[in-house]
């Protein structure tokens, strides 16, 4: 006989509130004004962010790149920490505020997909970075060694590709070409 499981209630919050909570390094959201906290992400996801993350800094020329937990305040209903995130030197819609926290778009953001948050990552995120300019918006697949790029025009998301290990892509807002390769190494 299966016991019943009470599945405790989503919390609402605004941004504002979520800000003031005590630091912590568990993975903790703010999506359309509900908090969503994850287990820690396995060995294979912080795998691949590492590799993203050292990827994205070796290719960046100017800025800075950070990795989850870090926050990005959208608006008053939205804070979210994506698992890699580059804001250029140039970047006038994405500031550091206080060193607590970003505040707008970057002008990269990666995530890496992890059963729980997959959902999250491909829908209620990508129309949040959508809406609010984030210029590129890369989805790792670590499981399928796959990389999804998508590219801001006009407003909107197009798809650019979906790149294996064995490929190579140009990255628009970072101007250079990403060796796959070094994204999915083992």
């Amino acid at each position: 006989m299966v016991d019943h499981v009470q599945i405790a209630p989503r919390t609402r919050m605004s941004s504002a509130e979520f800000l003031a909570l005590p630091e912590s390094n568990l993975p903790m959201e703010l999506l359309n004004g509900e908090i969503f906290m994850s287990p820690a992400p396995t060995i294979g996801h912080q795998r691949s962010v590492r590799q993203i993350f050292k990827v994205v800094d070796e290719l960046s020329t100017d800025g800075e790149v950070f990795f989850a937990p870090a926050d990005v305040y959208f608006d008053e209903d939205n804070t979210v920490q994506p698992d890699v995130f580059w804001i250029s030197a140039h970047n006038t819609h994405c500031s550091l505020v206080e060193e607590h926290y970003c505040q707008g778009a970057p002008d990269l953001i990666v995530e890496v997909l992890s059963p729980g948050t997959g959902r999250q990552d491909k829908n209620a995120k990508f129309n949040l970075y959508q809406k609010y300019g984030v210029r590129e918006y890369w989805i790792a697949d670590p499981v399928h060694k796959v990389l999804e790029v998508w590219q801001l025009q006009d407003g909107r998301y197009t798809r650019q590709g979906a790149y294996g290990p064995e490929d190579t892509f140009e990255s628009a807002v970072l101007g250079k070409p990403v060796d796959v390769s070094k994204i999915f190494t083992a």
